[in-house]
């Protein structure tokens, strides 16, 4: 028997049976239709940012970092890395410094938080900012926000009395030495190497503290 006999080619039931095939793959109409996907419960969090009382409503796992960047608009606090590593996003939070893309915004329901925007404003400088400024302690200013934050805190906590890594002395007060103002510093990176002006920055305003 030929293969067009009864009008059917062998090309024709290869065809017929991938389709075939094809439509049986095809899930029903209903089960097609995704379902509705509920989102991210969300918390509310209850912030002081740089003095004003702030009241978002946020999914738990959003970092600090961006609930300030992201939900308010506080972007001079900087995403780097985005793994500790860079110091970029350096904040002070209840008078402490730390990496605001390493914690979560819900952690800090309450708590005092103040970035670079809280420091001083173009007509009023934050002493440190001002120093910044005249020693030339920025070059592509992407870091510069985290470092004088981290500058900031670094002088409260040589005040404090708490040791670093080098106090030679942990019952003696530490002192703003270049050592302990370097060994402080070293989680805030520079890509363009300003250090040196960074430290000498610094160490003026750690003198007018003296």
């Amino acid at each position: 028997m030929k293969d067009d006999e009864f009008g059917v080619t062998r090309r024709g039931v290869l065809v017929g049976g991938s389709a075939s095939v094809a439509v049986a793959a095809v899930p029903a109409t209903e089960a097609r239709v995704a379902a509705p996907q509920a989102g991210p419960a969300m918390t509310p969090v209850t912030i002081t940012v740089n003095g004003a009382k702030r009241e978002l409503a946020l999914d738990p796992r959003t970092t600090l970092l961006d609930a300030l960047r992201e939900h308010l608009r506080l972007t001079g606090t900087k995403k780097g890395c985005d793994h500790g590593q860079c110091g970029a996003c350096t904040v002070i939070v209840a008078g402490r410094r730390i990496n605001s893309c390493l914690t979560l915004a819900v952690m800090h329901d309450g708590d005092e938080v103040t970035t670079i925007e809280g420091l001083g404003t173009p007509g009023k400088l934050h002493p440190m900012q001002a120093a910044f400024v005249k020693h030339d302690g920025y070059q592509c200013g992407y870091c510069t926000p985290g470092q004088i934050c981290s500058a900031v805190a670094v002088l409260d906590e040589i005040r404090a009395g708490i040791p670093s890594h080098v106090s030679a002395d942990l019952n003696a007060r530490p002192r703003a030495t270049n050592d302990e103002m370097r060994e402080r510093m070293s989680g805030n990176i520079c890509r363009c190497g300003a250090y040196s002006n960074i430290l000498d920055a610094m160490t003026e305003v750690a003198g007018r503290r003296a």
